[in-house]
């Protein structure tokens, strides 16, 4: 495995707003972004030599996970703007990584977070965040995250006043994130050489930014989103979109191509990525590896590019590991 130099670039904003106490002087802040890109030569051996493949590894950000690009985003422009201020309460719903994100950055400020998460999520997520000592309340299973997000406007709409509603579904400061970072990141760390991006699909924030960005760069650059392939999966963190609430963020004119990943073929990505690379990632960053090499055994010259948005830490009490 070769890691690709990351960017020497200062990520850290102050803003000028009065009274505004961003305490982006503590190391959390700072060391969110400027992820690695990682290359899998076992993996990729049988590839032409003229077709590669790379993936960021966002379990690089002190929160674990990708989502802590967008909730730094989220909180710093909520700050700015006026809209979270000190003694108000940070609320949304998660299906497990944004709320770590929040929890994190949300107790670095001062802030307290209460997140609305389903009751199924994985108890490593569960127990991060109590350890984080949020409140959390708890959806029904059979209605994932979509219920989640019933649930949190509910409870929004209840006392509006109590709360900073992140809303990460419709926030346009969680694809701005991957505009301003994420995208910028993949450009100058291939050189200007990517010619696809592939994400998994869950607020559609991460496509949606990096998208953007990269089409603002070359517009011949190919977007490959990834979904579940079936409404009821077991890939923590992706919507399936035919089913789903649709996220007001998620740009569904970028994508030329959407493929649908069974859950066991993302488990078994996993699993290989463990034995084969020895680099344990998370269930989604299986699925859209898996997609990614889909896209690469179709092309006879390229670089493609996805996100592996965490680590197996999370997912580790699942059984599928012992299997294969």
């Amino acid at each position: 495995m070769m890691v690709v130099p990351e960017l020497q670039t200062n990520s850290t904003i102050t803003s000028d707003e009065p009274g505004i106490q961003h305490r982006d002087g503590d190391t959390i802040s700072t060391l969110v972004g400027n992820t690695p890109l990682l290359n899998f030569p076992l993996l990729t051996a049988y590839l032409p030599e003229s077709v590669m493949v790379y993936a960021k590894a966002e379990w690089f950000n002190p929160g674990g996970s990708v989502k802590d690009r967008p909730a730094l985003n989220i909180i710093r422009e909520a700050e700015r703007r006026g809209d979270l201020r000190p003694g108000m309460t940070l609320l949304d719903s998660t299906s497990g990584n944004m709320g770590i994100a929040y929890a994190m950055l949300g107790r670095a400020r001062g802030y307290r977070v209460r997140l609305v998460i389903p009751e199924n999520v994985s108890p490593e997520r569960l127990a991060t965040l109590r350890a984080y000592g949020v409140e959390v309340v708890l959806s029904d299973p059979a209605e994932g995250s979509d219920g989640a997000i019933r649930r949190v406007h509910e409870i929004y709409q209840a006392e509006p006043d109590r709360y900073f509603f992140a809303d990460q579904y419709n926030n346009p400061d969680n694809w701005k994130a991957h505009f301003n970072t994420t995208g910028v990141e993949i450009w100058e760390q291939t050189h200007g050489q990517v010619t696809h991006f592939v994400a998994g699909l869950g607020t559609g924030g991460t496509l949606t930014g990096v998208g953007r960005r990269l089409r603002a760069y070359n517009s011949d650059v190919r977007l490959i989103g990834v979904q579940p392939d079936a409404p009821f999966h077991g890939l923590e963190g992706l919507k399936h979109m035919p089913t789903a609430i649709v996220p007001g963020i998620y740009d569904q004119s970028l994508p030329d191509e959407v493929i649908g990943m069974p859950t066991e073929e993302a488990y078994e990505m996993c699993r290989r990525m463990a034995r084969e690379e020895g680099v344990l990632i998370g269930v989604s960053a299986g699925a859209a590896l898996a997609a990614a090499l889909k896209i690469a055994e179709t092309l006879e010259k390229g670089v493609v590019v996805t996100i592996m948005p965490d680590s197996a830490t999370k997912y580790l009490s699942l059984p599928f590991w012992a299997e294969g």
